[in-house]
């Protein structure tokens, strides 16, 4: 087991907190993070680049001149690619880019990225964030407390004063933990996890 300390928003320590080893004690794999950050990205990219080929481009519904007899070279279609106006040729197209990992993988890599910011120092537990109103100076206090400007804050529910509080702070972002994902908690300096979200971890991670 793996004892963390939990936090009040004072940076008091308010408590112990037993985890199990494998969430917060695995083994880093840096290939293994690469690939889980990779699929990641794919899945976010969008490909909207598009170009027309021969069957989109307009017109052409009638043979330009006959087949023989004119002296020119034949021809059957003015969306011939030759010909200008006419259609591209292998030209870019709208298409997925996302790609399949093994749950399993994904799973390391969530549990390898956590045993990472444990490691350096870089987890904090959070007993509660309580807010009762739309207070960015507040959010911005608690963070200087933790010298942890930079920070990934994963909450157990919807929270709409956290989240809007702190969305004009360009290097803090607020995730619910049904979207804790690999490439946020390595983008972000520190990880914020609220007591109730590590609580959960076992159930989701093992």
């Amino acid at each position: 087991m793996v004892t963390l300390a939990v936090y009040d928003i004072g940076n008091q320590k308010v408590a112990d907190m037993e985890m199990d080893e494998r969430i917060f004690d695995a083994k880093v794999q840096s290939s293994l993070i690469h690939d889980v950050i990779r699929k990641t990205l794919a899945s976010r990219r969008t490909g909207t680049a598009a170009t027309k080929n021969k069957a989109l481009v307009r017109g052409g519904g009638a043979k330009p001149w006959k087949q023989k007899g004119t002296g020119r070279a034949r021809s059957g279609s003015r969306r011939s690619p030759l010909w200008r106006g006419g259609g591209t040729i292998f030209g870019p197209m709208p298409r997925e880019y996302a790609f399949s990992l093994p749950e399993k993988m994904r799973r390391a890599g969530l549990r390898a990225a956590l045993t990472l910011k444990h490691k350096e120092g870089k987890l904090i537990l959070l007993d509660d964030f309580p807010l009762d109103s739309f207070k960015t100076r507040q959010v911005l206090e608690m963070l200087e407390r933790f010298q942890a400007k930079d920070a990934l804050i994963v909450t157990d529910q919807k929270r709409d004063f956290l989240e809007r509080s702190a969305r004009n702070l360009p290097k803090v972002k607020v995730l619910r933990e049904e979207g804790l994902n690999v490439y946020d908690i390595v983008t972000h300096e520190y990880l914020i996890l609220l007591r109730q979200v590590a609580a959960r971890l076992s159930g989701v991670l093992l």
